[in-house]
């Protein structure tokens, strides 16, 4: 894979940081999911995937022996 592919699937890496940074978006008790306010689900929807992007990036940049 070339360097410049690699570098764009690196940018994916930034969508956690501020999915979670710019907390005025999130900050908010609707809609609410199985009783549970907004603010929280939307922060737990990030860990799986934060998760899968990572594994993306991680594929996409390793070295194959």
């Amino acid at each position: 894979m070339s360097k410049a592919p690699r570098s764009k699937v690196l940018w994916l890496l930034v969508l956690p940081y501020f999915g979670l940074l710019l907390v005025p978006l999130y900050n908010r008790y609707d809609p609410a999911l199985f009783g549970f306010p907004f603010f929280y689900w939307y922060q737990l929807a990030w860990v799986p995937l934060a998760s899968a992007i990572i594994w993306l990036a991680y594929r996409s940049v390793r070295h194959e022996d």
